[in-house]
């Protein structure tokens, strides 16, 4: 006799549940019912409303700001899932917080990407649905599969449509040179680089550019951005070796109070990025948001399925992406 496959149930935190909504919308799931309050004393209060005995599930939770809050409330709904007897839990986490804490760079600190992850499995996560990691090795500090989605199938689709002419792909930092370099691959485009030294976390310097793009519009690429420091740094420094329209394309928009000022006073005509996290309004600037919904609720169908998410990578068979 072969066993029932358990049933789907997908549920969300309070990070972006217009994100989940969407994604259920697509599998064609309702959105599971909990209960998530705060004590008086801030304490996070969970009820999972409904059984979820031997059932798949998927809790959706961006580790977005305010990211001690909703890392919490993730490990605390994985707890209430693991304790109803759920069969298998997926965490989903579109934009994984603390990824930039990944190595000891300098003494006595901490591998904090590490410690979320031993957390997560110590919860009872049993696998990890995430995209566009700001470093690939975090994968590995997981003893638990991760499922490592990348926006550049969304984002790529609409970045066609407004970079006609000739066009150069830039990573503002020596880390994103691969992510720039598949953009520049899939647009057919130029790659360039441009090299920034760090004064404090929240000041960067564009020092030098290595590439061409006098005379032709840019597209900077990075999977995050928070101060907004590093791409407006470089865009500076692109204008003035004589770029014309400069676009910025990132994964994952956490901006801000500092961000909105600089985006507002910057040379980026556009930036182009993903709901993976809610993206906050910047006045008078032209911020272009595309819904990961279908890449998302594509790849929990397929892990729902025991089937491969690895063709989720093909540019051209790729989910649309949707503009939020």
């Amino acid at each position: 006799m072969f066993a029932l496959q358990p049933e789907l149930k997908i549920f969300s935190g309070s990070a972006n549940r217009d994100l989940a909504e969407r994604i259920c919308k697509y599998v064609g799931v309702p959105l599971g019912r909990a209960t998530i309050s705060s004590f008086p004393d801030g304490e996070t209060y969970v009820r999972i409303e409904e059984n979820i005995r031997g059932h798949d599930v998927f809790i959706i939770q961006p580790t977005c700001p305010p990211t001690n809050q909703h890392l919490m409330e993730l490990l605390i709904m994985v707890d209430a899932a693991r304790r109803a007897s759920a069969d298998r839990i997926t965490a989903v986490i579109p934009f994984f917080g603390y990824a930039r804490q990944d190595r000891k760079d300098q003494p006595r600190v901490p591998i904090t990407a590490k410690l979320v992850a031993n957390l997560l499995y110590a919860a009872g996560v049993s696998r990890v649905l995430t995209m566009d990691l700001h470093a690939q090795q975090v994968q590995g500090f997981f003893d638990i599969p991760v499922d490592h989605l990348h926006s550049l199938p969304v984002l790529i689709k609409y970045l066609r449509q407004q970079l006609t002419g000739k066009t150069t792909v830039v990573s503002p930092d020596l880390g994103g040179l691969k992510m720039a370099s598949a953009y520049a691959e899939a647009l057919h485009a130029n790659l360039a680089i441009v090299a920034k030294e760090r004064r404090s976390a929240t000041e960067t310097e564009a020092l030098y550019l290595i590439g061409e793009v006098e005379g032709r519009d840019v597209l900077l690429v990075d999977d995050l951005t928070e101060t907004a420091g590093t791409l407006t740094s470089a865009a500076e420094l692109l204008k003035k070796r004589g770029a014309q329209k400069i676009y910025a394309g990132v994964s994952h928009a956490v901006l801000v109070d500092i961000a909105i000022d600089r985006l507002q006073k910057s040379q980026i005509a556009e930036l182009v990025t993903t709901n993976s996290t809610p993206v906050r309004t910047v006045k008078g600037f032209k911020t272009t948001v595309l819904c990961v919904s279908e890449l998302l609720g594509e790849g929990i169908k397929r892990i729902h399925n025991d089937e491969s998410v690895s063709s989720l990578f093909n540019i051209e068979n790729g989910t649309n992406g949707k503009t939020s």
